[in-house]
């Protein structure tokens, strides 16, 4: 069954940074849009960035210059280096896949999520 399985998550301070991975198996290929979404309490899923079938990234505004998306598809795996963290930036992280070829960050178009990993920034 296909699947997508987050790592990398934990506690670090403001300034301080964490890479993200997330390992796609079963029927996930490499021509799948691939993404990674955040939501923290009481706030809706966001999106933070994804990576085209070709390498062309999209990042929101409010991570843009700190993150960086990036995938492997001989491995079919999905990273994310998060770079000079805010404790605005705590929430759970999920990696997500979608098999329509185009690429957003609308939550709807993906069909496939991992289960999320926990990030938290303290000040």
């Amino acid at each position: 069954q296909a699947q997508l399985a987050e790592s990398g998550g934990g506690s670090v301070q403001s300034g301080g940074s964490l890479r993200l991975s997330c390992a796609a198996s079963g029927s996930i290929y490499s021509s799948y849009c691939m993404a990674w979404f955040r939501q923290a309490p009481g706030k809706e899923r966001e999106g933070v960035a994804y990576i085209t079938t070709v390498g062309t990234t999209t990042y929101a505004d409010s991570v843009k210059g700190r993150f960086t998306i990036s995938r492997d598809n001989a491995l079919k795996t999905l990273n994310l280096q998060m770079n000079s963290l805010k404790p605005e930036d705590t929430a759970v992280y999920y990696c997500a896949a979608a098999s329509g070829g185009l690429c957003s960050l609308r939550e709807t178009l993906f069909g496939y999520w991992g289960q999320g990993t926990q990030v938290t920034v303290s000040s």
